[in-house]
């Protein structure tokens, strides 16, 4: 059975995804899926940096803009959402091109890895709930290290949901969740793919982040935050613990200046960028494109795509 093809283009936060994976959509025949874990929130436009219909320029762009803030997303509604867009899209006979920044979302979309599911254990679940409510994420994060040091190292110790998921997959499985990705990440993908990875010069990355996010706070970042709030949206939910919106939430409840809000968006957020780095490197079968091997000029890294997805047959030779 022939596979079908796949474009990935990847990179750290702020690197010029967004205008790239149009261009190449438009030259390939292509439809964007979004592999971003906050843009597929309406409401959320100034800090998630969600591409605008103009920008798409015509092109279809899927999971961006269709859920409720109230809503969990999860790798696991990522991926069946994504497989549901990659079905139409094949049926018109258009080229995928998953564009964003959460790695392991797209792991789990070109590895088809299985996510097994449990039954839930929600009493040891309001356990690790409380612990990581009384005693902090940290408390959690160190339960987590003592059963799955990779694990506890490749999950941030604010993210929560994903350490009590691996504690809880570790206390029903007996198997360290991390042991189970790697198996999952070592089967061969079923498409014939390209996995692209924009980077650039780390200082030129850093002050486009900090001009970002000053350009956030310009658009109304604070006012976008304040009308979540009005919609009833909490800090513990799973939309708000995103990049800019915690942080301006801390500034609306009283608990930092903005001056110092502002500046934590822009650690953290350059923080986010190192770590996406860190994944992507670990990475197989990643193409790396890095801008200034390239002049600064997209037009030369587009023509760079193209020769490699007619190298891969993923297009016809122009």
């Amino acid at each position: 059975m022939k596979q079908k093809p796949m474009v990935i283009l990847t990179g750290p936060t702020a690197v010029g995804k967004s205008a790239l994976s149009v261009a190449l959509a438009q030259k390939i025949g292509g439809s964007v899926i979004s592999a971003d874990s906050m843009q597929v929130y309406q409401y959320m436009d100034i800090g998630s940096a969600k591409i605008t219909p103009k920008e798409m320029e015509g092109i279809r762009h899927d999971l961006v803009d269709v859920l409720n803030p109230k809503e969990e997303f999860h790798v696991v509604r990522f991926q069946q959402m994504a497989k549901d867009a990659l079905e139409q899209i094949y049926a018109a006979n258009k080229i995928p091109v998953i564009v964003g920044g959460t790695g392991f979302y797209i792991q789990a979309l070109l590895y088809d890895i299985d996510f097994t599911k449990q039954e839930c254990d929600s009493e040891y679940r309001k356990h690790l709930e409380l612990i990581a409510k009384e005693r902090g994420p940290k408390a959690l994060h160190q339960m987590l290290a003592a059963v799955d040091l990779q694990a506890s190292e490749e999950i941030h110790p604010n993210n929560v949901r994903r350490v009590i998921r691996a504690l809880e997959f570790y206390r029903q499985s007996g198997e360290k969740i991390s042991e189970h990705n790697k198996k999952e990440h070592a089967k061969q993908s079923p498409y014939n793919f390209a996995y692209f990875v924009l980077n650039e010069d780390r200082a030129k990355l850093y002050e486009r982040i900090d001009k970002r996010v000053d350009t956030m706070i310009e658009s109304g970042l604070i006012e976008e935050v304040k009308a979540l709030r009005q919609m009833g949206c909490t800090r513990d939910m799973v939309s708000m613990q995103g990049l800019g919106y915690k942080e301006i939430f801390a500034y609306l409840e009283g608990h930092s200046s903005l001056e110092d809000a502002v500046c934590k968006i822009k650690l953290e957020t350059r923080h986010f960028a190192k770590r996406q780095l860190t994944w992507f490197k670990r990475e197989r079968d990643v193409i790396w494109l890095t801008k200034e091997n390239y002049a600064n000029d997209s037009g030369l890294i587009l023509d760079k795509m193209l020769t490699i997805l007619e190298e891969k047959n993923i297009i016809c030779a122009s």
